[in-house]
C-alpha cells in the first residue's frame, strides 16, 4: 500500500469515526436517563438482593426490598413512590409492579401502579396521590388526591378521591400466594430480575469507555494538515 494511499485512507476514515462518535453519545445519554429516579431508605433495604446505602440510583428492572420495620422513597421527575414496610417492588421507570406489601404513589406525570393483573394509573394529569396495597391475591387501593383508574380482567373503573375499594387479582392462585406468604416470612433479601443491558449502569460506563478509547485513537492517529508546499507527510 502506497504511503499516498494511506493517508487517503485515513483522511476518508476521520470523518466516519467522527459520526460514529455522535452518533454513540446520545445513546449513551439515554442508557443514562433510565438512571432517572433516586432512592432514600429509611431503615435497612436490599435492592437486587444486596444491602443498600441510604441514598441510591435506581434503574429500571432493579427490585427493591423493605423490612417490616424499614421504608423507602424513590424519587423521579414528576413522580414520589413511597414503598411501606415489608414490601417487594420492583421498579419500571414509568411504573413500579408490587409483588407484595404496599406503595404509596404521588404523580404528576401518570406513573402507574401494577399488582398481578390489576393496573392502577392517575385519570387525569393533575397531581394524584393514591395507595395500593397487595395482600393475597386481594388489592386495597385508596384515592386520597384525584381520581384514579382501575383496570383489571374485569375491564375498568373509576375510583374517585377520597374513596377506596378492594378488588381481586385474578392473575393470582393458590400457590402464588403461598410463595408469596412464605417470601413475607423469609427475612432475606430477594434478588430481582435484571432490566435491560442499556439501563445497567456497567453498560453506560462501558460504552463511555469505549468512546474515550477510539477518540484517543483517532487522536493518536492525526497527522499535521498537507498544504500544496508539503505534498507529504512529514515534510521532507
Amino acid at each position: 500500500m502506497s504511503e499516498s494511499f494511506a493517508l487517503r485512507f485515513k483522511s476518508a476514515l476521520r470523518p466516519a469515526v467522527c459520526c460514529l462518535l455522535l452518533a454513540a453519545f446520545p445513546v449513551q445519554m439515554m442508557a443514562g436517563d433510565s438512571a432517572s429516579a433516586m432512592l432514600y431508605t429509611s431503615g435497612s433495604a436490599w435492592v437486587n438482593g444486596a444491602t443498600t446505602p441510604k441514598t441510591a440510583a435506581m434503574f429500571s428492572g432493579d427490585m427493591l426490598q423493605t423490612r417490616s420495620d424499614s421504608t423507602a422513597s424513590i424519587q423521579s421527575k414528576g413522580s414520589s413512590v413511597m414503598v411501606l414496610a415489608d414490601s417487594l417492588v420492583k421498579y419500571e421507570g414509568p411504573a413500579v409492579e408490587i409483588e407484595h406489601g404496599g406503595v404509596r404513589v404521588t404523580t404528576s406525570s401518570g406513573m402507574a401502579a401494577h399488582a398481578g393483573d390489576v393496573t392502577i394509573k392517575p385519570a387525569g394529569a393533575s397531581w394524584t396521590e393514591f395507595q395500593v396495597v397487595d395482600v393475597d391475591g386481594q388489592v386495597q387501593i385508596a384515592a386520597s388526591k384525584g381520581d384514579v383508574t382501575v383496570q383489571d380482567g374485569q375491564g375498568t373503573t373509576t375510583v374517585t378521591q377520597g374513596q377506596q375499594t378492594t378488588v381481586a387479582d385474578t392473575n393470582t392462585n393458590t400457590n402464588d400466594n403461598e410463595k408469596k406468604r412464605k417470601r413475607r416470612r423469609h427475612s432475606g433479601p430477594a434478588r430481582a430480575a435484571q432490566g435491560g443491558i442499556m439501563s445497567s449502569p456497567w453498560a453506560v460506563y462501558a460504552g463511555v469507555g469505549t468512546i474515550a478509547g477510539v477518540g484517543v485513537w483517532v487522536w493518536l492517529q492525526s497527522e499535521p494538515p498537507m498544504s500544496p508546499s508539503c505534498p507529504s507527510n512529514p515534510c521532507n
